[in-house]
């Protein structure tokens, strides 16, 4: 929806003119999948898709929530903040206030308009761009003193305590902090990252391959515990290693009957990718993006074989892309278990992708798959109206 139909929606709803406008876009990851929480690697760029959020400051507890695109209301008060099991897309919204206060910042309620086009259950990280957009809103409407940095902290931590996935800090880092025609260098342990620019010939196309999938009801937190597994074990052999990230290839290989076949998979998977980054982040400032390409299709193989978060579905639109003139490389991004893919195409072979993947895919899946050729774009912004 257009601003101005949001605007008009908020004032039907709340009798009231907002007040501020906050937005934060989804993200798609372009190498590093299952590292963040492993204190590794990651290079994401954000897209521009994003999740709108318009609001009012009210002067007791009671926060409104209408989110324009289910056409439902939900309300709750600060004084007692609990997930709701009917209106659940209102629970990214209880959750960061709920962290908001438990971080000691000073609120009050708030009349709040929700709206989006980030595709939900895709893999594009619609829940932290919401998170995000939702802390944003409530620091621009109370003038809170909070940094970019910050704000993807709580918003984690959202996720993490109240909505109840265990994710790392990536898609939220990167809805705060993106930079438009970058994507984003991070390292999950520090927080340190570099905005690396991207080549405007090359085009990122996500496709959905209308399979849903819900992270809090998915394997993502046994991934999760696996690794931390993993991690321990090989602790044995590497003292002071405190996760993957600090395990070296080799170390994985030679101790592999210790680790047993699943958690050796993991360990190999985790410690692989976060090869890839730091190799793609070299290769990209040398403006090779065939060799970038390349590492794309690695690391599906890796997220397919060894982490084992792929499926039939995205496992075609790969085997479809790499058909393609133009292709650069392809993959599975996100957590896995459905969702999208990524794909690297030169920009004059962009259509012809489309218009031969999709329709194969549609036919050999019965699924009704969607493109999209995104933008990297610029992190969350907000300002009052």
């Amino acid at each position: 929806m257009e601003l101005s139909e949001l605007i008009t929606l908020f004032k039907e709803q709340f009798n009231r003119d907002p007040q501020v406008l906050a937005e934060a876009p989804g993200r798609v990851n372009l190498l590093g999948e299952h590292t963040d929480y492993n204190d590794g690697f990651v290079f994401p760029a954000a897209i521009d898709r994003s999740m709108k959020i318009l609001a009012s400051s009210r002067d007791d507890n009671d926060v409104r929530v209408y989110s324009a695109d289910f056409s439902q209301l939900s309300s709750f008060s600060l004084s007692s903040i609990e997930a709701c099991r009917s209106e659940t897309w209102s629970n990214y919204l209880r959750g960061v206030a709920d962290q908001l206060i438990k971080n000691g910042f000073s609120i009050r309620g708030g009349d709040f308009l929700i709206s989006g086009n980030v595709p939900v259950g895709a893999g594009l990280s619609s829940s932290a761009a919401y998170e995000v957009a939702a802390g944003a809103a409530f620091r621009e409407m109370y003038e809170l003193k909070m940094d970019n940095i910050q704000l993807a902290l709580l918003s984690q931590a959202a996720e993490r305590q109240f909505v109840g996935v265990q994710c790392g800090i990536m898609d939220q880092f990167v809805s705060a902090n993106a930079k438009a025609a970058t994507a984003l260098f991070l390292d999950c342990r520090d927080l340190t990252y570099q905005n690396i620019p991207l080549k405007t010939n090359v085009s990122i196309i996500v496709c959905d391959s209308d399979v849903q999938r819900a992270l809090n009801n998915s394997a993502y937190n046994n991934r999760r515990t696996e690794c931390e597994k993993a991690a321990k074990i090989l602790n044995e052999k590497f003292p002071g290693a405190r996760a993957l990230r600090d395990i070296p290839l080799q170390g994985v290989e030679e101790n592999k009957a210790k680790l047993g076949e699943t958690l050796y998979k993991r360990a190999h998977h985790v410690v692989s990718e976060n090869e890839r980054v730091l190799m793609g982040i070299d290769i990209l400032r040398k403006g090779d993006m065939h060799t970038f390409g390349n590492l794309l299709f690695e690391s599906h193989s890796s997220l397919k074989n060894s982490f084992e978060v792929s499926c039939p579905e995205l496992d075609l639109l790969v085997e479809l892309a790499s058909g393609c003139s133009g292709i650069l490389g392809s993959r599975m991004t996100g957590a896995g278990f459905g969702g999208c893919t990524v794909s690297l195409v030169e920009s004059g072979h962009a259509e012809n992708f489309k218009t031969t993947v999709q329709p194969e895919y549609d036919r050999r899946t019965g699924k009704n798959s969607r493109i999209y050729e995104c933008m990297p774009s610029s992190g969350v912004k907000a300002q009052k109206l």
